[in-house]
């Protein structure tokens, strides 16, 4: 099967000029707060998938149908109502650390925080590598 388009793709936005254009003040500060948390534990350089996703990493998949493309391996997106953070391959194997994670909602593949100030952030930095290692040990995780 070819390799399918995915909707949400790479570009060549400026990670940081995104960043600094979040209009509410704390989102804005929690969103670069945010970029030094996935820096520093993914060790990779951010960067924009699609219009509004910071992505680091990627990995390329082949599910059993066939179907095959490439996707950012973790991220976030500081939107209007909260910060969207995306943990590959997801959270259904993560219910011990998100006990410890702090004031969170989940969504069908989010996890939604208001603020860090909500969060622990030694637990959300586990969480993240957490979901890398695991998504790593399924598809190769590479930079973007």
């Amino acid at each position: 099967m070819a390799k399918a388009e995915n909707k949400t793709q790479a570009t060549e936005a400026d990670v940081i000029a995104f960043l600094e254009a979040v209009e509410h003040p704390t989102r804005r500060a929690d969103a670069l707060a945010l970029d030094t948390l996935f820096r520093d534990v993914t060790g990779f350089t951010p960067r924009m998938w699609g219009p509004t996703i910071v992505g680091y990493g990627r990995y390329d998949y082949v599910y059993d149908s066939g179907r095959e493309g490439s996707f950012l391996a973790t991220g976030f997106s500081p939107r209007k109502a909260n910060l969207s953070i995306y943990i590959m391959p997801g959270y259904q194997d993560y219910a011990e650390i998100l006990s410890r994670l702090g004031k969170h909602k989940m969504g069908k593949s989010c996890l939604y925080i208001n603020k860090m100030a909500d969060v622990d952030t030694g637990v959300l930095r586990e969480l993240v590598r957490t979901g890398l290692d695991d998504l790593d040990a399924k598809w190769a995780v590479h930079p973007a």
